[in-house]
Protein backbone atom coordinates (compact mmCIF):
# COMPACT_ATOMS: atom_id res chain seq x y z
CA UNK A 1 0.00 0.00 0.00
CA UNK A 2 1.63 3.56 -1.37
CA UNK A 3 1.23 6.48 1.02
CA UNK A 4 2.32 9.20 -1.18
CA UNK A 5 3.48 12.19 1.30
CA UNK A 6 6.28 13.08 2.99
CA UNK A 7 6.69 16.11 5.43
CA UNK A 8 9.44 17.15 2.46
CA UNK A 9 10.86 16.30 -1.04
CA UNK A 10 14.26 15.08 -0.78
CA UNK A 11 16.60 15.87 -4.00
CA UNK A 12 17.64 12.45 -5.37
CA UNK A 13 13.53 10.88 -4.89
CA UNK A 14 12.29 10.16 -7.94
CA UNK A 15 9.23 8.15 -5.83
CA UNK A 16 5.50 9.45 -6.17
CA UNK A 17 5.48 11.47 -2.89
CA UNK A 18 4.16 14.64 -2.09
CA UNK A 19 5.05 17.41 0.54
CA UNK A 20 1.48 18.49 1.07
CA UNK A 21 -0.77 18.34 4.00
CA UNK A 22 -3.59 15.01 3.53
CA UNK A 23 -6.76 14.27 4.92
CA UNK A 24 -6.33 10.90 6.66
CA UNK A 25 -9.25 9.28 7.11
CA UNK A 26 -10.07 10.37 3.40
CA UNK A 27 -7.98 8.50 2.25
CA UNK A 28 -7.82 5.45 4.35
CA UNK A 29 -11.35 5.76 3.02
CA UNK A 30 -10.49 5.52 -0.61
CA UNK A 31 -7.81 2.56 -0.06
CA UNK A 32 -10.48 0.38 1.52
CA UNK A 33 -12.80 1.05 -0.98
CA UNK A 34 -10.18 0.03 -3.54
CA UNK A 35 -9.62 -2.62 -1.50
CA UNK A 36 -13.04 -4.21 -1.25
CA UNK A 37 -12.99 -4.12 -5.21
CA UNK A 38 -9.80 -5.45 -5.87
CA UNK A 39 -10.10 -8.75 -3.52
CA UNK A 40 -12.94 -10.28 -4.72
CA UNK A 41 -12.38 -13.65 -5.97
CA UNK A 42 -9.24 -13.78 -3.59
CA UNK A 43 -10.37 -17.19 -1.87
CA UNK A 44 -7.95 -19.13 -3.51
CA UNK A 45 -4.69 -17.22 -2.78
CA UNK A 46 -3.45 -16.10 0.43
CA UNK A 47 -1.48 -12.94 1.76
CA UNK A 48 1.67 -13.39 3.68
CA UNK A 49 2.85 -9.76 3.66
CA UNK A 50 1.64 -6.23 4.10
CA UNK A 51 4.13 -3.55 3.13
CA UNK A 52 3.11 -0.10 3.56
CA UNK A 53 5.27 2.23 1.43
CA UNK A 54 5.80 5.64 0.31
CA UNK A 55 6.42 8.82 0.97
CA UNK A 56 6.41 8.50 4.50
CA UNK A 57 3.76 6.27 5.76
CA UNK A 58 4.63 6.62 10.13
CA UNK A 59 2.62 10.18 9.14
CA UNK A 60 -0.41 8.80 8.75
CA UNK A 61 -2.50 7.84 12.01
CA UNK A 62 -1.59 4.54 13.36
CA UNK A 63 -5.59 3.73 13.62
CA UNK A 64 -5.41 3.62 9.88
CA UNK A 65 -2.96 0.85 9.68
CA UNK A 66 -5.17 -1.37 12.12
CA UNK A 67 -8.18 -0.16 9.86
CA UNK A 68 -6.33 -1.54 6.46
CA UNK A 69 -5.08 -4.33 8.39
CA UNK A 70 -8.87 -5.28 9.91
CA UNK A 71 -9.87 -5.25 6.32
CA UNK A 72 -7.54 -7.01 4.38
CA UNK A 73 -7.90 -10.21 7.13
CA UNK A 74 -11.84 -9.63 6.38
CA UNK A 75 -11.47 -9.99 2.44
CA UNK A 76 -8.01 -11.93 1.97
CA UNK A 77 -6.94 -15.25 3.34
CA UNK A 78 -4.06 -14.15 5.18
CA UNK A 79 -1.20 -16.57 7.18
CA UNK A 80 -0.80 -16.53 11.10
CA UNK A 81 2.73 -15.01 10.80
CA UNK A 82 1.64 -12.08 8.63
CA UNK A 83 4.28 -9.64 8.21
CA UNK A 84 3.52 -5.86 8.06
CA UNK A 85 6.35 -3.45 7.32
CA UNK A 86 5.78 -0.19 7.96
CA UNK A 87 8.53 2.66 6.20
CA UNK A 88 9.34 5.40 8.87
CA UNK A 89 11.13 8.76 9.15
CA UNK A 90 13.79 8.94 12.13
CA UNK A 91 11.07 12.74 12.04
CA UNK A 92 7.70 10.36 12.37
CA UNK A 93 9.20 8.23 15.10
CA UNK A 94 9.28 7.74 18.69
CA UNK A 95 8.27 5.27 21.64
CA UNK A 96 4.92 6.28 21.61
CA UNK A 97 4.67 6.19 17.72
CA UNK A 98 6.31 2.36 17.69
CA UNK A 99 4.15 1.46 20.26
CA UNK A 100 1.09 2.70 19.00
CA UNK A 101 2.03 0.77 15.56
CA UNK A 102 2.56 -2.36 17.45
CA UNK A 103 -0.49 -2.27 18.72
CA UNK A 104 -2.49 -1.67 15.69
CA UNK A 105 -0.55 -4.99 14.31
CA UNK A 106 2.98 -3.67 12.49
CA UNK A 107 5.53 -6.21 13.18
CA UNK A 108 8.62 -4.31 11.71
CA UNK A 109 9.63 -1.20 10.97
CA UNK A 110 12.31 -0.08 7.89
CA UNK A 111 13.57 3.48 8.66
CA UNK A 112 15.18 5.98 6.45
CA UNK A 113 18.83 6.79 8.41
CA UNK A 114 19.82 7.14 5.16
CA UNK A 115 23.39 8.72 6.65
CA UNK A 116 24.81 9.41 10.47
CA UNK A 117 26.93 11.87 9.13
CA UNK A 118 25.59 15.53 9.82
CA UNK A 119 26.93 16.95 6.64
CA UNK A 120 25.93 14.19 4.32
CA UNK A 121 22.46 13.95 5.80
CA UNK A 122 22.25 18.12 4.94
CA UNK A 123 23.55 17.54 1.44
CA UNK A 124 20.65 14.77 1.35
CA UNK A 125 18.05 16.79 2.00
CA UNK A 126 17.01 15.13 5.47
CA UNK A 127 14.97 16.56 8.30
CA UNK A 128 16.73 14.52 10.82
CA UNK A 129 20.36 14.77 12.10
CA UNK A 130 22.71 11.50 13.25
CA UNK A 131 20.91 11.54 17.14
CA UNK A 132 17.44 11.81 15.98
CA UNK A 133 18.20 9.05 13.78
CA UNK A 134 19.73 7.26 16.50
CA UNK A 135 16.50 8.21 18.84
CA UNK A 136 14.23 6.77 16.48
CA UNK A 137 16.29 3.37 15.97
CA UNK A 138 16.41 2.78 19.72
CA UNK A 139 12.39 3.60 20.47
CA UNK A 140 11.61 1.20 17.24
CA UNK A 141 13.86 -1.38 18.99
CA UNK A 142 12.86 -1.02 22.53
CA UNK A 143 8.99 -1.40 21.36
CA UNK A 144 10.07 -5.44 20.23
CA UNK A 145 9.47 -4.49 16.73
CA UNK A 146 11.95 -5.96 13.89
CA UNK A 147 13.80 -3.19 12.54
CA UNK A 148 15.41 -2.90 9.41
CA UNK A 149 17.16 0.64 8.68
CA UNK A 150 18.30 2.14 5.00
CA UNK A 151 21.74 3.57 4.48
CA UNK A 152 23.11 5.27 1.47
CA UNK A 153 26.77 4.99 0.83
CA UNK A 154 28.89 6.15 -2.62
CA UNK A 155 28.09 9.94 -1.70
CA UNK A 156 30.41 12.28 -2.87
CA UNK A 157 33.44 12.72 -0.38
CA UNK A 158 32.94 9.56 1.69
CA UNK A 159 35.52 6.70 2.16
CA UNK A 160 35.33 3.41 2.11
CA UNK A 161 36.49 3.06 5.69
CA UNK A 162 33.24 5.81 6.43
CA UNK A 163 30.80 3.74 4.82
CA UNK A 164 31.72 0.96 7.18
CA UNK A 165 31.87 3.07 10.27
CA UNK A 166 28.39 3.91 9.50
CA UNK A 167 27.08 0.42 9.17
CA UNK A 168 29.21 -0.78 12.30
CA UNK A 169 27.64 1.59 14.36
CA UNK A 170 23.68 0.56 12.92
CA UNK A 171 25.25 -2.80 14.22
CA UNK A 172 26.05 -2.16 17.48
CA UNK A 173 22.54 -0.53 18.18
CA UNK A 174 21.55 -4.06 18.06
CA UNK A 175 19.83 -4.14 14.27
CA UNK A 176 18.67 -7.45 12.26
CA UNK A 177 18.13 -6.26 8.97
CA UNK A 178 20.18 -3.20 6.84
CA UNK A 179 19.66 -2.06 3.40
CA UNK A 180 22.46 -0.73 1.74
CA UNK A 181 21.55 1.57 -1.03
CA UNK A 182 24.40 3.69 -3.75
CA UNK A 183 22.91 6.64 -4.52
CA UNK A 184 21.77 6.72 -7.66
CA UNK A 185 20.70 10.44 -9.55
CA UNK A 186 17.77 9.98 -11.10
CA UNK A 187 16.44 12.47 -14.43
CA UNK A 188 13.73 14.61 -13.49
CA UNK A 189 15.04 15.09 -9.12
CA UNK A 190 16.93 18.27 -7.99
CA UNK A 191 19.92 16.36 -8.67
CA UNK A 192 19.78 15.01 -11.88
CA UNK A 193 19.09 18.56 -12.91
CA UNK A 194 22.38 19.70 -10.91
CA UNK A 195 24.38 16.65 -12.53
CA UNK A 196 23.32 17.19 -15.89
CA UNK A 197 24.70 21.28 -15.36
CA UNK A 198 27.90 19.60 -13.85
CA UNK A 199 27.30 21.14 -10.35
CA UNK A 200 26.47 17.97 -8.20
CA UNK A 201 29.44 16.41 -6.43
CA UNK A 202 29.83 12.56 -7.01
CA UNK A 203 31.49 9.95 -6.15
CA UNK A 204 34.28 8.27 -8.17
CA UNK A 205 33.15 4.99 -9.40
CA UNK A 206 36.24 2.80 -8.00
CA UNK A 207 35.59 4.64 -4.57
CA UNK A 208 31.83 3.35 -4.91
CA UNK A 209 32.67 -0.03 -6.03
CA UNK A 210 35.37 -0.19 -2.96
CA UNK A 211 32.61 1.07 -0.38
CA UNK A 212 30.21 -2.02 -1.95
CA UNK A 213 33.05 -4.30 -0.97
CA UNK A 214 34.05 -3.09 2.43
CA UNK A 215 30.36 -2.97 3.59
CA UNK A 216 30.06 -6.30 2.55
CA UNK A 217 33.04 -7.36 4.24
CA UNK A 218 32.07 -5.95 7.28
CA UNK A 219 28.68 -6.58 7.86
CA UNK A 220 29.42 -11.04 7.17
CA UNK A 221 32.18 -10.48 9.38
CA UNK A 222 29.73 -9.73 11.98
CA UNK A 223 27.75 -12.90 11.15
CA UNK A 224 25.07 -11.13 8.57
CA UNK A 225 23.89 -13.08 5.38
CA UNK A 226 24.68 -10.30 2.28
CA UNK A 227 21.20 -11.95 0.89
CA UNK A 228 20.41 -9.64 -2.01
CA UNK A 229 22.16 -7.35 -3.67
CA UNK A 230 21.79 -4.42 -0.92
CA UNK A 231 19.93 -5.91 1.51
CA UNK A 232 22.09 -7.83 4.79
CA UNK A 233 20.31 -9.73 7.33
CA UNK A 234 20.79 -11.81 10.69
CA UNK A 235 19.67 -15.72 10.28
CA UNK A 236 15.51 -15.42 9.79
CA UNK A 237 15.51 -11.84 9.74
CA UNK A 238 15.43 -11.10 6.07
CA UNK A 239 12.42 -9.02 4.71
CA UNK A 240 9.94 -11.74 3.45
CA UNK A 241 7.92 -8.98 1.28
CA UNK A 242 11.04 -7.98 -0.61
CA UNK A 243 11.73 -11.85 -1.17
CA UNK A 244 8.57 -12.10 -2.22
CA UNK A 245 9.02 -9.48 -5.16
CA UNK A 246 12.81 -10.84 -6.02
CA UNK A 247 10.84 -14.80 -6.28
CA UNK A 248 8.17 -13.61 -8.60
CA UNK A 249 5.29 -13.42 -6.47
CA UNK A 250 2.24 -11.86 -6.79
CA UNK A 251 1.20 -8.64 -5.32
CA UNK A 252 -1.96 -6.07 -5.00
CA UNK A 253 -1.26 -2.88 -5.18
CA UNK A 254 -3.27 -0.36 -2.83
CA UNK A 255 -3.46 3.61 -3.11
CA UNK A 256 -2.13 6.40 -5.02
CA UNK A 257 0.62 5.59 -7.22
CA UNK A 258 0.19 1.77 -5.99
CA UNK A 259 1.58 -1.07 -8.16
CA UNK A 260 -0.05 -4.49 -8.43
CA UNK A 261 0.82 -7.95 -10.56
CA UNK A 262 -1.00 -10.74 -10.55
CA UNK A 263 -1.36 -14.13 -12.67
CA UNK A 264 -2.88 -16.97 -13.51
CA UNK A 265 -2.41 -20.27 -15.13
CA UNK A 266 -0.15 -22.11 -17.25
CA UNK A 267 1.29 -20.84 -19.66
CA UNK A 268 1.41 -18.33 -16.91
CA UNK A 269 -0.45 -14.55 -18.35
CA UNK A 270 -0.96 -11.71 -16.22
CA UNK A 271 -1.58 -8.14 -15.69
CA UNK A 272 0.65 -5.40 -14.12
CA UNK A 273 -1.68 -2.29 -13.57
CA UNK A 274 -0.46 1.35 -12.19
CA UNK A 275 -2.79 3.49 -9.78
CA UNK A 276 -3.37 7.18 -10.57
CA UNK A 277 -0.12 9.17 -9.50
CA UNK A 278 -2.12 12.08 -8.25
CA UNK A 279 -3.80 11.89 -5.30
CA UNK A 280 -7.03 13.83 -6.87
CA UNK A 281 -7.30 11.53 -9.90
CA UNK A 282 -7.38 8.53 -7.60
CA UNK A 283 -9.96 9.89 -5.79
CA UNK A 284 -12.00 9.82 -8.55
CA UNK A 285 -10.91 6.82 -10.22
CA UNK A 286 -11.46 4.72 -7.04
CA UNK A 287 -15.20 5.50 -7.92
CA UNK A 288 -14.93 4.20 -11.19
CA UNK A 289 -13.39 1.18 -10.54
CA UNK A 290 -16.33 0.47 -7.99
CA UNK A 291 -18.62 0.96 -10.96
CA UNK A 292 -16.73 -1.82 -13.08
CA UNK A 293 -14.33 0.26 -14.71
CA UNK A 294 -10.19 -0.32 -14.70
CA UNK A 295 -8.46 2.15 -12.51
CA UNK A 296 -5.43 2.22 -13.86
CA UNK A 297 -3.26 1.30 -16.74
CA UNK A 298 -2.32 -2.41 -17.24
CA UNK A 299 0.41 -3.88 -18.90
CA UNK A 300 -0.25 -7.55 -20.79
CA UNK A 301 2.39 -10.05 -19.40
CA UNK A 302 2.81 -13.26 -20.96
CA UNK A 303 4.86 -16.38 -19.50
CA UNK A 304 7.92 -15.62 -21.67
CA UNK A 305 8.35 -11.69 -20.22
CA UNK A 306 7.60 -13.49 -16.50
CA UNK A 307 10.64 -15.94 -17.04
CA UNK A 308 12.48 -12.74 -18.07
CA UNK A 309 11.67 -10.89 -14.73
CA UNK A 310 12.20 -13.90 -12.51
CA UNK A 311 15.92 -13.61 -14.06
CA UNK A 312 16.47 -10.70 -13.66
CA UNK A 313 14.93 -9.94 -9.96
CA UNK A 314 16.57 -13.55 -9.13
CA UNK A 315 19.93 -13.04 -9.91
CA UNK A 316 20.23 -10.28 -7.48
CA UNK A 317 20.07 -12.68 -4.82
CA UNK A 318 22.69 -14.59 -3.23
CA UNK A 319 20.87 -17.84 -3.87
CA UNK A 320 20.43 -17.27 -7.44
CA UNK A 321 17.26 -19.02 -9.85
CA UNK A 322 16.49 -22.55 -11.09
CA UNK A 323 15.70 -21.26 -14.11
CA UNK A 324 14.59 -24.45 -15.64
CA UNK A 325 12.36 -25.26 -12.09
CA UNK A 326 10.96 -21.49 -13.06
CA UNK A 327 10.44 -22.16 -16.60
CA UNK A 328 8.09 -25.14 -16.10
CA UNK A 329 5.92 -23.46 -13.15
CA UNK A 330 5.50 -20.71 -15.27
CA UNK A 331 5.02 -23.09 -18.49
CA UNK A 332 7.40 -21.39 -20.92
CA UNK A 333 11.03 -22.48 -22.88
CA UNK A 334 13.79 -22.17 -20.13
CA UNK A 335 16.53 -21.83 -23.30
CA UNK A 336 15.23 -19.86 -26.21
CA UNK A 337 17.62 -19.25 -29.01
CA UNK A 338 21.22 -17.89 -27.42
CA UNK A 339 20.56 -18.07 -24.01
CA UNK A 340 22.52 -21.36 -22.89
CA UNK A 341 25.37 -20.06 -24.75
CA UNK A 342 25.26 -17.31 -23.12
CA UNK A 343 25.07 -18.88 -19.78
CA UNK A 344 28.03 -21.04 -20.82
CA UNK A 345 30.18 -17.51 -21.66
CA UNK A 346 28.92 -15.86 -18.32
CA UNK A 347 30.52 -18.99 -16.69
CA UNK A 348 33.78 -19.42 -18.04
CA UNK A 349 34.12 -15.27 -17.11
CA UNK A 350 32.88 -15.83 -14.13
CA UNK A 351 29.98 -13.82 -14.04
CA UNK A 352 27.60 -16.65 -13.27
CA UNK A 353 28.65 -19.69 -11.32
CA UNK A 354 26.27 -22.95 -11.29
CA UNK A 355 25.27 -24.44 -7.82
CA UNK A 356 23.35 -27.56 -8.44
CA UNK A 357 20.00 -26.63 -9.90
CA UNK A 358 20.42 -22.60 -9.62
CA UNK A 359 22.26 -19.95 -11.60
CA UNK A 360 24.15 -17.46 -9.27
CA UNK A 361 26.13 -14.72 -9.79
CA UNK A 362 29.75 -14.44 -7.59
CA UNK A 363 30.27 -11.94 -4.88
CA UNK A 364 33.14 -10.57 -6.90
CA UNK A 365 30.74 -9.97 -9.80
CA UNK A 366 27.94 -8.21 -7.79
CA UNK A 367 28.82 -5.06 -9.06
CA UNK A 368 27.72 -6.53 -12.80
CA UNK A 369 24.55 -7.41 -11.71
CA UNK A 370 21.94 -6.06 -14.05
CA UNK A 371 24.20 -6.33 -17.23
CA UNK A 372 24.45 -10.37 -16.66
CA UNK A 373 20.67 -10.59 -15.70
CA UNK A 374 20.19 -7.78 -19.11
CA UNK A 375 22.54 -10.55 -21.33
CA UNK A 376 20.75 -13.46 -20.40
CA UNK A 377 16.64 -12.30 -22.06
Amino acid sequence: MHFPWCLSKCPYCDFVSYAASFDAQGYLDLVLRELTVRARGFDDRCCSTVFFGGGTPSLWSPWCFGAVLAAIREYVPTTKDLEVTVEANPTSMDAVRASELRDQGVTRISLGVQSLDAGRLRFLGRLHDPNGARRALDASLASGLRVSADLMFGLAGQTPDQAVAEVVALDDLGLLHLSCYQLTVEAGTPFGQLARRGHLPQADDALVAESFLAIDDALTGRGFAHYEISNYARPGEEARHNLGYWHGHDYLGLGCAAVGCLTEGNPARGGRYRNPLEPDKYAVAVGRLELGEELSDLEQLDATTLLRERIMLGLRLSEGIDLVASALQLGTEPWPAGRAAQVERLLRRGRLERVGARLRIPRDAWLWTDDTAASLF
